[in-house]
């Protein structure tokens, strides 16, 4: 397998690139660390060199992992970080909300840092807008640690355009991240034109559909109680029910192509556009490998406009957050 590099604005990274939420946060108990940094390090001798992290996963153990797991490799990747959250920096206490005033900003990169172990920050996102804290005044704050050699690039996660402009007019942007898939193609509609229009690269996240394009998750499918799935309203049982039409439709490209799923979502994503680098995760190195596959699955025009017709006459059931998370995002 021959990995393929992409550039996010200016900073290049692997056309894949490895989300590190799920090895600690989120999608049930956090998996067994050694076990995890293992799994980092397979993917990087698979040649990805982008590795995703938030100080909110956890809190804080997450970035513990991934700099644990990096540190021997560390000039060789590109670590992506994000802030924003209202976290106590001291007790990692959630206070609920967002903070991104830049005294916080400032304070919460320093333990960044600290349990990354390292130096700088390749890729720091705003993991959240913060309604109360001009964008100006963010980006202001970040474009003084990247001044001060402790952050390489900026990012905002989950974003809206006019935020974006704002943002990008004092400091520049590398990325944006939010969702999509195609469980999830909101962004197509205002996100990806301006991004175009402006240089800025895209990093999708749940680039499965939070593992359910990937043709494992059914109606019958019980989740660990600690799964945020379960507060998801589209994988309610009656939801997954619905929208198993959209895997039917999948696994059909899937069964032609002599691939898998999961390899023909992500394969589906790369042929969007070519500053698009999805971030898929998982905790299992088999898993790991499938998804690497999709840098070499071919997807001919003749497929991807099949895909589009066929997806087309799928209503997708359940909206792809909880009510106040989706409040947050868009801003």
């Amino acid at each position: 397998m021959a990995m393929q590099s992409r550039k996010l604005g200016q900073l290049e990274v692997s056309a894949l690139g490895l989300g590190c939420m799920s090895m600690s946060a989120l999608y049930g108990p956090p998996a067994d660390k050694g076990e995890m940094i293992s799994l980092i390090r397979a993917a990087h001798d698979q040649d990805v060199t982008l590795f995703d992290t938030a100080e909110s996963y956890g809190p804080f153990t997450n970035e513990e992992l991934v700099g644990e797991a990096l540190a021997p490799i560390r000039d060789q990747v590109v670590i992506a970080t994000k802030f924003g959250f209202d976290i106590d920096l001291a007790t990692g206490a959630r206070r609920g909300g967002t903070n991104s005033r830049p005294e916080h900003i400032a304070a919460a990169v320093e333990g960044c840092l600290k349990r990354l172990r390292t130096d700088r920050i390749d890729l720091l996102y705003q993991h959240r807008v913060d309604p109360e804290v001009p964008i100006e005044d963010v980006a202001g704050a970040v474009k003084a640690l990247i001044a001060a050699g402790k952050v390489g690039h900026f990012g905002l996660s989950e974003a809206g355009v006019q935020t974006i402009r704002r943002a990008h007019a004092i400091q520049p942007l590398a990325a944006v991240q939010s969702e999509y898939s195609l469980f999830w193609r909101g962004p197509e509609a205002e996100l990806l034109p301006v991004l175009e229009e402006l240089g800025i690269g895209f990093v999708p996240f749940s680039p499965l559909g939070a593992g359910f394009l990937a043709g494992k998750i059914d109606e019958t499918t019980v989740f660990d109680p600690t799964d945020f799935r379960n507060a998801v309203p589209r994988f309610s049982p009656e939801a997954r029910r619905a929208n198993m039409a959209l895997v039917e439709v999948i696994r059909s490209v899937a069964g032609r192509k002599a691939a898998t799923p999961a390899q023909v979502a992500l394969a589906w994503l790369l042929a969007r556009k070519p500053w698009i680098v999805p971030i898929p995760g998982t905790t299992k190195p088999h898993r790991l490998t499938e998804n690497l596959g999709a840098v070499t699955l071919d997807l001919t025009d003749g497929d991807l406009a099949g895909i589009d017709i066929e997806i087309g006459k799928v209503a997708v059931q359940g909206e792809r957050l909880p009510e106040a998370a989706l409040k947050m995002t868009g801003l």
